[in-house]
């Protein structure tokens, strides 16, 4: 039997051991893959398209499905339509997710706490973990956790819409509203959403921050990298211009 070359993949911020083998991914196993898993299966359950849970293989490594495609993150900007697409696809993994509960004893591993916890999150559906293709399909669950729908959507809000401080607040007000239109957020969750971008983004730099001054990585060689600098000029936009981002979200409501 030939055994299958692993290909290295990089491209995320947290890669360090991630490979291919044939039609599957390999990375390292962590204190929370049980916990994972089971949250991925369960979502999966419910008619979201979500890369495949395939176990454990005999180096101990997680292994799941390969997803073809590329990252939405080196791929041309969305549409109104490709952004709406990625707001229903948030919605429907928010909504697969209500009422789960792990049934393994094992640690989630959330880099940065949301203020209160209502459901399992991704915790990082930005446009370097979704992969356009065939499928349009959110991969890397390792960070999966309790969150809270307004805290996770903001963030991928911020990261599809409002990441570009050059660009015209109102042009990407109409980016934000498409998303969350897609996501059909009601006016409560509208209203949170300006704010709550701001936290997000905020606590995103503070963590490379204080990640550079204790040595904690990856996150401190990002921020030197150039990503402290970036969410630092992030948060400032969301931030001044949070009204324009409300009267396109309000402006749009049920």
């Amino acid at each position: 039997m030939v055994e299958e070359r692993e290909v290295p993949l990089d491209g995320g911020n947290t890669s360090d051991g991630v490979v291919r083998v044939g039609e599957t991914v390999r990375k390292p196993w962590g204190t929370a893959t049980s916990a994972v898993f089971e949250f991925m299966a369960a979502v999966r359950a419910k008619n979201v398209d979500v890369p495949v849970v395939l176990g454990r293989d005999d180096r101990g490594r997680q292994i799941t499905e390969f997803v073809p495609g590329c990252s939405a993150l080196h791929a041309p900007p969305l549409s109104l339509a490709g952004l709406h697409r990625v707001g229903r696809i948030v919605r429907a993994i928010h909504d697969a997710s209500e009422g789960f509960t792990p049934t393994v004893d094992a640690p989630w591993d959330v880099v940065i706490p949301a203020p209160s916890e209502e459901l399992i999150c991704h915790n990082d559906l930005a446009p370097w973990n979704l992969i356009i293709g065939d499928r349009w399909v959110f991969i890397d669950w390792d960070g999966a956790g309790p969150s809270s729908r307004v805290w996770d959507l903001a963030y991928a809000a911020q990261a599809f819409t409002l990441s570009d401080a050059s660009e015209v607040p109102e042009v990407a007000a109409t980016r934000l509203a498409a998303l969350i239109d897609g996501y059909g957020a009601d006016q409560n969750l509208r209203q949170q959403l300006p704010g709550t971008m701001v936290l997000r983004a905020r606590a995103m730099y503070e963590l490379l921050h204080s990640s550079h001054r204790s040595g904690r990585e990856p996150w401190a060689s990002m921020f030197a990298s150039g990503h402290g600098r970036h969410w630092h000029t992030a948060t400032e936009y969301v931030k001044r211009h949070q009204q324009v981002w409300s009267r396109a979200l309000l402006s749009h409501a049920c």
